[in-house]
């Protein structure tokens, strides 16, 4: 069940992607759906300024940067709680570490070399988006903060 639940989510964002939405708004848009539809679907606001890795700055990786946002969602903190804090440093660090070990880089220019919005960048953005969504899930699993029963625990 965990292989399918993974799976779905590498589907999703990319099929959000396809569509036109950016590599961070697909990431969000794939986890709304999946695990907190109760959410305004408009707050993909969010997540429009973090593809291209910051607007074509080329910095973090949009769908790494989504994903942080995701992260946030279901761990951060709603007050100056400094456990709250370190709670999701913590797991957005993990989730980044994890990143980098599959990816090999953070970085949108080093990650994608070509021109953006170019064929050959888009094909490549959606690989690593699909793949992003997909090491996502399997991170949520593993920290048991979604479970294959009821989605969230």
């Amino acid at each position: 069940m965990s292989e399918t639940l993974i799976m779905e989510a590498r589907n999703k964002a990319g099929n959000y992607f396809r569509e036109g939405y950016n590599c961070a708004e697909s990431i969000f848009l794939t986890f709304r759906e999946l695990l907190m539809p109760e959410l305004d679907a408009n707050l993909v606001k969010l997540a429009s300024g973090l593809g291209g890795g910051l607007g074509h700055a080329g910095c973090s990786c949009g769908a790494l940067t989504g994903s942080v946002v995701v992260l946030g969602l279901l761990r951060g903190r709603t007050s100056t709680d400094m456990a709250g804090r370190d709670a999701i440093y913590e797991l957005s660090r993990e989730f980044h570490d994890r990143f980098k070990e599959n990816f090999g880089k953070t970085c949108c220019r080093v990650l994608n070399p070509y021109e953006y919005d170019t064929k050959e960048h888009l094909r490549h953005c959606l690989k690593i988006t699909g793949n992003t969504s997909k090491l996502l899930m399997a991170f949520l699993l593993e920290k048991q903060i979604v479970s294959t029963e009821n989605h969230l625990s």
